[in-house]
């Protein structure tokens, strides 16, 4: 994608302070910094991305008022979220102000203001400051459907009871079951309500941008866009529409790089959990048992804290293990993901099935092994599993036996290689879609002209 000449508009990027929501949106600060627009990223203290892996932006720490609640399985993530948006807001205002102030001495247009959807009191600001604005959903488009669908489920009392195993499907939603939806993991109906309704209401935002395509959700797609009366932009994969950079919080260990060159094509199986899921005790030895007997050569991301009650998770693992694996497992504490799933030795990806990580996999044609937590990572599963139909979902959680069987049936099996074709198919379906006259091709021009016209 060559740079233009566009007057170095400035674009300012207010992300969500997670890994998952940090990531799409650097990658689409460097997507619009290679069409000509000057980058600035305001972001929280917390969980602040690596300055030096975007030389070229400008970033902007948003003071908190007092300190915001974590998001974890302890705390209410409506009530996290809240504390979030509440505590940055009077901060937000005074930089964005000094922008405006700075960008009009220069005699430059106002700066266009992109924000994660969950970082929605930043519409109100940009509007008091008369900026224009627009959202950006990390998200896959089907799930915020499906999240925007309950409170119409609920009116009209189909709503099963928590915790419901129901395989029935939610009537006008393609594919995705009840037990599929995000909501039940929202602890107050009545709070889950209100932030439905907030996240509903555009505001006085100008367009929305999807971090999907329409080959992978055109239905959910096209249901936004006949509902909403602003423009929307879908770009992806991101990672492959501009140079390589990484939004990385950890430090990746790239040591495994040179273990898997060293591994034959297809054979390794890639394990990682992504940045917020936390697993058990039990589910380290499970997980490292099933693919022990599984025999296959693996990858095995342990990210530290990200099992209950352990600093550090390789302790956790026996030596009995660790002497029947050998040199046949490869375990590091963060991995470069993109980098990894682009290797041709991994043939597989056992995920929680976050967005990032389903998109990462999708475009290098790697086929899934599917043990989805919570929120989004059940609706991208069953997309995955009966929709694209490119991996296996774990129906029983997180089993040895269950681990091994999926594993053996992706890598040796008939299924697997019917899958594995399915996956290549839609890896070239993505890679149209960022060539000339592509879908995301076509919507990144819409969308560098659109914040030219704002």
């Amino acid at each position: 994608m060559e740079k233009q000449g566009l007057g170095f508009r400035r674009v300012v990027l207010v992300p969500c302070p997670w890994q998952g929501h940090i990531n799409p949106m650097l990658r689409l600060g460097t997507i619009l910094h290679s069409k000509g627009f000057s980058i600035t990223v305001a972001h929280t203290q917390s969980n602040s991305p690596n300055t030096g892996n975007h030389p070229d932006f400008v970033f902007l720490p948003i003071l908190s008022e007092k300190k915001s609640s974590e998001c974890n399985d302890s705390v209410d993530f409506v009530v996290s979220l809240s504390s979030l948006n509440l505590n940055h807001k009077a901060s937000l205002q005074k930089i964005l102000a000094r922008i405006v102030e700075q960008e009009q001495k220069q005699h430059e247009g106002l700066p266009c203001i992109i924000y994660d959807a969950l970082m929605y009191s930043v519409e109100e600001v940009a509007h008091s400051l008369k900026l224009p604005s627009i959202i950006l959903h990390t998200s896959s488009a089907t799930s915020v459907v499906s999240f925007f669908a309950y409170a119409q489920l609920r009116e009209e009392g189909r709503i099963p009871s928590q915790g419901s195993e129901s395989m029935e499907l939610v009537p006008g939603y393609h594919s995705v079951g009840f037990k599929d939806l995000p909501v039940f993991d929202f602890k107050n109906e009545d709070s889950l309500l209100e932030l439905t309704a907030t996240l509903r209401n555009t505001g006085s935002s100008s367009a929305i941008i999807w971090n999907s395509m329409d080959c992978l959700e055109q239905s959910s797609l096209a249901h936004f866009q006949q509902q909403c009366q602003v423009p929307n932009f879908s770009l992806c994969p991101m990672q492959k529409m501009a140079p390589a950079s990484s939004g990385s919080l950890w430090e990746e260990d790239h040591s495994c790089i040179t273990w898997l060159d060293k591994q034959t094509e297809n054979s390794v199986i890639y394990v990682s959990f992504g940045s917020v899921v936390i697993i058990d005790e039990k589910d380290v030895a499970e997980i490292g048992w099933g693919l022990a007997n599984s025999k296959q050569p693996f990858l095995w991301v342990l990210r530290p804290g990200s099992v209950n009650g352990s600093n550090s998770a390789d302790d956790l693992l026996s030596d009995d293990f660790k002497e029947t694996v050998g040199e046949r497992g490869c375990i590091v504490k963060w991995a470069p993901q993109e980098q990894v799933l682009g290797h041709r030795a991994v043939g597989g990806f056992l995920s929680h099935c976050g967005w990032n990580s389903t998109l990462e996999s999708i475009s290098e044609g790697v086929p899934m092994i599917c043990r989805p937590s919570f929120h989004d990572q059940r609706v991208n599963t069953r997309y995955i599993s009966h929709v694209w139909r490119v991996g296996i979902t774990l129906e029983n959680g997180l089993e040895r036996e269950e681990i091994q069987k999926a594993i053996k049936t992706l890598m040796a099996e008939k299924q697997g290689e019917e899958i594995r074709e399915r996956a290549a198919n839609l890896k070239r379906k993505t890679e149209i879609a960022i060539q000339k006259n592509g879908s995301s091709y076509n919507s990144l021009n819409e969308l560098v002209e659109f914040i030219i016209s704002l």
